[in-house]
This record gives structure tokens, C-alpha cells and sequence, in this order.
């Protein structure tokens, strides 16, 4: 051949500068000619930055290739009669540097016809196995398949660290109706960098995150980065088999919210601790008080601090700001070795516009709705996912799925379920628009929880998925057979309101205001409930938990006391944010740590033995926990004495097991107080929060009372007791 010829045209050779081809393997690679061009072959490469280019035929001297186009194609041609064969491509760079590599374009398609049928059906719940950046190996040779779903692309390239980020280098090829793009490279290794670059129908050009990115460049940049988290040695094999015979509905349950970055900074030049920092410092902690399980807000890469992770871009994608991928899975991994259950918050309600994110994603509203009447967030500016797209369900389902398959997380906390069920969520008439049959369900969201919820609890025994939810739908814990959500639990934020806004009342006041404890049982066996005092009660100006309390310094903390003792007694699982459980005094930030220096101080180290001693409690008392989602584990004593401010119930287990239940809402020491029991015998004291250990006053019972044959409150017996001033009391019939 003559150099500076090839058999492709000046149109041909413009789409391959351009990279404007949906499908390059047409044109780049090796080409047969037929026999109107004696069964030659040409191999064709462009290569923007090389100097020169050999090709290599195994076992053969490499031969030059010819530069036929200035922005860097090179051709190839061989003698007549030329087999296919296969050949490496030796490149030397302009600056003198020379490396070798399979051809891309020398390679089948990748992606089997199976997944992109399942794609296309909406039911590929292990997409996160096959789509984004995958290491592969393609017959013997090993790099990396990049796919990604852009269905209204007309071309579409893979950019990044390894190509000097040219569009020109790596364009993809299409795989037809699906919408896929796809591009085995070889020798691509973990660490690199990359992007996806889309032509839009309008022919503008736009640079994009891999959606199911592993792993993320560390903000403020927005590269996707190749990942491996296939090869972390998990040793949980134990935790994960008890798991799976677990029931979370009757286990002891008490949850430890977090927000990682800021629950304790680095002391050196790092902006963020690590997760490796959290695992020597964080489970000791844990486990000293004993909860059973640490909630993390979210952990997906984010590009906003201040939106604590909510604001979510990497769905598949642990924020870079604690570490690499096997840091989390090695905490994780950590925290299972101490008994202790992970929880993630997740936000498939909403996603930022973010112009790197999933917005507008191939020129087009792919993942959101096009009408911002449905696919806009009016409370948070936010984009929202079009649960009805089939795919973007199965991209969400996928999401939730993936943490527990890959990072062993034991539970999921779905934010914001009420923004997702109703379409007129936060909007004014004529602000929504109604469902097919003119109501204001979102039926495709409905039906993603549905699916995700069901597939949870068939493929992850005993893990838990938890509903943000603050309406009275109905059923959202109830399972899917039954026509429910089929969620494990809700957040019970009705009891959080009533009960938050009795304790900020001057005793004085409350018992004006005794419903407010009372009320909640009369639906609490309505739905599998959490109790959450969460990140959310103690921030934007609402103050801590400690702060919200009345009164002077000592009465803060018995109110403190108190209301922490009447939430672990509550039927329900425990939820408390960071923080509370030792009393900060200033609401939380995001950008500073918590108050560490307050356990210098003896009613901080008192609270905290208080959460200690409910923990241990609860985890070993089973009246306070196996039925927690049953009124059988429930019964009042005295709902009526709003004069004195007192309420009591009792606690039951399956056993019969009973735990008396005694609250005075006010700074008034009760003395000679009946009270009404199951029955005869002597009663004592689990727990008196106004024990000096606690930081109380001291006042009780001398640990235990006798009963006596007095009808009180429905019952044959009685006990006098003595009620501590702000506290709680618990008693158990000595057997």
C-alpha cells in the first residue's frame, strides 16, 4: 500500500476523528477486504498521541504502520490472501515513551445477549456485576469492559487517565435497542480514572460519572476510578449464618446513628478520619455501650458535605472521603467481628443536578422525570428518579441489593418513603400530576419498594429494610403477599413528635399534656416501629437533645435521663444519634466533632452509663423485646394520673416475663405511691435512673419493695413505692 492511503473514505476517516460513530468496530480494527481487494486485510488504529505505531504478529518481527490522517490514524495492509490472525500494537508516544497493547477494537462484544434481555425487562438485580467499570478478562487477556446505559446517544467514548481524557481514543460501541454502550480495554488497571464522554442528539458534547461507578475520585473532582472489590478476604462467615435465622422483629435491637465524618475529626492534616480510624475508635465505643447496630448516614459518594450524603451521585460507590472500598469493607467486616450490625441510610427519593451526575444524563431526562412537575424536588432542589422507567427501577434495586451482597450490610434505611408515595408530596394544587387513575399515589415507586423489599427478604434473611416514613399509609410494614410495602420496620415519627414536645414542657405544664406520651399506643402495634431520636431533632436550630430539656443544669439532665429511660422502655426499636448518649450541649455540626471533652464531667459519664445500662437491658431481658411488634408484649398500669404526672405499663415476654414500667414527669420526689401489680411477691429495681451512678440524686427503693394483697389498677396486689424526682424506675418480680 502507498502511504498515506487506505481504502476508507474521507467521510469514513471524519467519523473516526470525530469519534462519531455508534459503531467503531465497523471501521477501527482488523477488516477483511474481500476478494475484490485479494483478500487482503487492513488494521486500522487511531491513536492521537503516537509518534509511530508497529503491529506484532506473534512470533514475527513487528512491521510499521502508516500514519494516514494527521489527528493520528494508522493503517495497515497485508499481502494477498491474508488470514485473520491476532496482533498487538506497539505505540511510541510524541514524548519518546513506548507501550504495547491488544487492540480494543480486535474484540468481540462482551456483554451477553441474557443481560441485555434482563436489562431491557427491568429484572437485572445483579446489574452492578456486568455494568460500569468491571475488571475482565476477555479470553486471556485481562483490562477492564466499560458499559453504560445512554439509550439517546448517538456516540459514546470512555475518557479518562489512561488516554489523556480524548474522546477521540476509546469510542464505544452500541448494542442496539438496549441502549448499552460498551468497550473492552486492555491493560486498564485498578486505580485508573475515567469518564463517560456522550454525543447527544443535539450533537453536543457532555463528560459524565459512571452511574455504577465502585469508586469515585475525592471531591470536589467527579472522575469514576477503577475498582476490584471482589478479592477483600471477608472472615463473618459466623455472623452472616446466624444472620440468616435471625428475626430482627423479636431480637434486642438498639441502634447507634452516626454521621462518620463528624463523629471524631483527625487530629492531623487530614480533612476526614478513615475508616480504618473509625474501626479502632468507633466499635470500641459501640460495644462498650452496647448497641447491637451502628446506622451510618450515607455513605455514597456525594459532592455537597452539607448534604451529610443525601445528595447522592455514586449509588454504587463509597465516598472516597473515608477511604477506598476494602477500608469499608474492612470496617464493616471490623464491626461484625464485634457483634455489631451495620445499617446504611440510602436516598433513592432524590439525586442533585449535578452536571457530572445522573441529571440529563445522555442529553436527555433519563433517570428523572421530564416534566418537573414530577421529576423536580421543590424541598431539597433535587431531581427525582422516574420510578416507572423500568430501568431506572432496576438500576435502584440493584443499588440497594448491591450493598448487601458485596459490603455484607445487614440493613438498609430508606430516606424520605413519603416524598416517593405521594406524588403531590410538598406541592400545591396544580403543582402535580395525578396517577393513571386520578390519584396521588406513585404507583412505579409503590411498586420499586415492593420489589426491592421483596427480593431483600428472599436472596438476605434477616437483614432489615426500614422506612423513612412519616404519614399513615397503610401496610408499609406489612409484607408484600399481604398487599404491603413489605418493609421491616418504620420510624415511628409520631411518637418522636408527641414525645419530643412533652419533654420540652415545663413539668409544671405537662400534665396538661399527658396524651402526648399516651397516644402512641394506640396505634404502636400498628406497624413494626423504630423510636428515632435522629440527626434530624438536633439540627437547623433545634438544639440538642440535652439542650431541649427544661429546667437548670440538674434537672436537664434527669429530664435527659428520663426521656432516654421512657424510649427504651416504649415498645419498639431504639434509634439515638450520636452525641445524645453522653449529652452534648451544642447541636450537631457537620464540621466539627462531637464534644469529647464532656466526659470529663461526671453527669456526661453518668448519662452515658445510663444508655450503657438500657442497652444492657434490653439485650438481655427478653420483656423488652421479643414482642416488641405485639400488644401481647404490652399493658398498661395507669394512663390517668395526670395530677401527679406519672405513667406506668408493663413489659412482657412470650415466657411471661413481666418488667414494670414507672415514669414521674416531674421534680417531685413521690413518696408512698401505689401501684398496682400482677401479683404477689417481692418486686426489685433493674434500674432507678436517679442512682448517683447515673448522676441522680440517689432517692429509691433500697433496691427492692414487697407486695401487698391491695386491688389497684385491675390487679389483686400492690406495691408502695417510693418515685424519685424526673425519673424512671423498672421492677421485676424476684422468681
Amino acid at each position: 500500500m502507498k502511504p498515506g492511503r487506505t481504502y476508507l473514505s474521507e467521510n469514513e476517516i471524519s467519523l473516526i476523528s470525530d469519534a462519531g460513530l455508534a459503531d467503531p468496530f465497523s471501521l477501527l480494527g482488523m477488516h477483511p477486504l474481500g476478494e475484490e481487494h485479494d483478500n487482503r486485510i487492513e488494521v486500522r488504529t487511531f491513536c492521537p498521541s503516537a509518534k509511530d505505531v508497529q503491529i506484532r504478529v506473534e512470533n514475527q518481527k513487528p512491521v510499521p504502520m502508516v500514519k494516514v490522517h494527521n489527528d493520528g490514524l494508522f493503517v495497515w495492509r497485508s499481502e494477498p490472501d491474508t488470514e485473520p490472525f491476532s496482533y498487538i500494537l506497539i505505540i511510541e508516544n510524541e514524548d519518546g515513551t513506548v507501550w504495547e497493547t491488544r487492540d480494543p477494537y480486535s474484540f468481540l462484544p462482551q456483554l451477553g445477549e441474557l443481560d441485555l434481555h434482563l436489562l431491557a425487562e427491568g429484572n437485572h438485580y445483579e446489574l452492578y456485576n456486568r455494568l460500569g467499570a468491571r475488571l475482565w478478562t476477555a479470553g486471556d487477556i485481562k483490562g477492564v469492559l466499560f458499559s453504560v446505559w445512554a439509550p439517546s446517544a448517538s456516540s459514546a467514548s470512555v475518557i479518562g487517565s489512561f488516554n489523556n481524557w480524548d474522546r477521540r481514543r476509546h469510542p464505544m460501541r452500541s448494542r442496539g435497542l438496549s441502549g448499552v454502550w460498551e468497550l473492552f480495554i486492555p491493560g486498564i488497571m485498578q486505580g485508573d480514572m475515567y469518564k463517560y464522554s456522550l454525543r447527544t442528539k443535539s450533537n453536543d458534547i457532555i463528560e459524565k460519572s459512571d452511574p455504577l461507578a465502585l469508586a469515585s475520585e475525592y471531591r470536589p473532582r467527579t472522575a469514576s476510578v477503577v475498582a476490584d472489590i471482589s478479592s477483600f478476604s471477608w472472615s463473618d462467615d459466623a455472623w452472616m449464618e446466624i444472620r440468616k435465622t435471625s428475626d430482627p422483629l423479636s431480637s434486642p435491637i438498639s441502634i447507634y446513628e452516626l454521621h462518620a465524618p463528624s463523629w471524631k475529626k483527625p487530629h492531623d492534616w487530614r480533612d476526614f478520619t478513615s475508616w480504618d480510624d473509625l474501626a479502632e475508635s468507633l466499635i470500641p465505643w459501640v460495644k462498650e455501650l452496647g448497641f447491637t447496630h451502628i446506622e451510618l448516614l450515607p455513605v455514597m459518594e456525594h459532592p455537597f458535605d452539607g448534604s451529610w450524603g443525601y445528595q447522592t451521585v455514586g449509588y454504587f460507590s463509597p465516598t472516597s472521603r473515608l477511604g477506598k472500598p476494602e477500608d469499608f469493607q474492612r470496617f464493616v467486616n471490623s464491626c461484625h467481628a464485634a457483634d455489631i450490625g451495620v445499617i446504611l441510610d440510602w436516598a433513592p427519593a432524590h439525586f442533585p443536578s449535578d452536571a457530572t451526575g445522573l441529571g440529563y444524563f445522555d442529553g436527555t431526562c433519563l433517570y428523572e422525570h421530564e416534566d418537573p412537575k414530577k421529576g423536580f424536588h421543590p424541598d431539597w432542589n433535587t431531581l427525582v428518579f422516574n420510578y416507572d422507567r423500568k430501568e431506572v427501577k432496576n438500576f435502584l434495586v440493584a443499588s440497594g441489593l448491591f450493598w448487601l451482597d458485596k459490603y455484607h450490610i445487614d440493613g438498609l434505611r430508606v430516606d424520605a418513603v413519603a416524598s416517593m408515595l405521594y406524588l403531590d408530596y410538598s406541592r400545591k394544587e396544580g403543582e402535580w400530576i395525578p396517577n393513571q387513575y386520578g390519584g396521588r399515589e406513585n404507583l412505579g415507586a409503590i411498586e420499586f419498594m415492593k420489589t426491592l423489599n421483596s427480593i431483600i427478604h428472599r436472596d438476605f434473611p434477616g437483614t432489615m429494610v426500614i422506612a423513612e416514613e412519616s404519614t399513615a399509609w397503610p401496610g408499609v410494614t406489612t409484607p408484600v403477599a399481604e398487599d404491603g410495602l413489605g418493609f421491616t420496620f418504620k420510624w415511628n415519627m409520631g411518637w418522636m413528635h408527641d414525645t419530643l414536645s412533652f419533654f420540652q414542657k415545663e413539668p409544671v405544664h405537662r400534665k396538661h399534656h399527658i396524651e402526648n406520651l399516651t397516644f402512641s399506643l394506640l396505634y404502636a402495634f400498628s406497624e413494626n416501629y423504630i423510636l428515632p431520636i435522629s440527626h434530624d431533632e438536633v439540627v437547623h436550630g433545634k438544639a440538642s437533645l440535652l439542650s431541649k430539656c427544661p429546667g437548670d443544669r440538674w434537672q436537664k439532665f434527669a429530664n435527659m435521663r428520663l426521656l432516654l429511660s421512657y424510649q427504651w422502655a416504649h415498645p419498639g426499636k431504639q434509634l439515638l444519634f450520636m452525641g445524645s448518649e453522653f449529652g452534648q450541649w451544642n447541636e450537631w455540626n457537620h464540621d466539627t466533632e462531637l464534644d469529647w471533652n464532656l466526659l470529663q464531667f461526671s453527669e456526661h459519664t453518668g448519662l452515658k452509663n445510663l444508655v450503657k445500662d438500657l442497652n444492657i437491658i434490653i439485650s438481655k431481658d427478653s420483656a423488652f423485646y421479643e414482642l416488641d411488634c405485639s400488644n401481647e408484649g404490652f399493658r398498661w398500669i395507669d394512663f390517668n394520673d395526670a395530677e401527679n404526672t406519672v405513667i406506668s405499663f408493663l413489659r412482657r415476654s412470650i415466657n411471661g416475663r413481666e418488667v414494670i414500667c414507672v415514669f414521674n414527669m416531674t421534680p417531685v420526689i413521690r413518696d408512698d405511691y401505689w401501684m398496682g401489680v400482677p401479683s404477689e411477691g417481692i418486686y426489685t429495681e433493674i434500674l432507678n435512673t436517679d442512682a448517683v451512678i447515673y448522676g441522680g440524686s440517689g432517692n429509691g427503693n433500697l433496691g427492692s419493695v414487697e407486695s401487698r394483697p391491695y386491688e389497684r389498677h385491675g390487679f389483686q396486689h400492690s406495691i408502695k413505692i417510693t418515685l424519685p424526682p424526673l425519673a424512671a424506675l423498672f421492677l421485676t418480680k424476684e422468681p
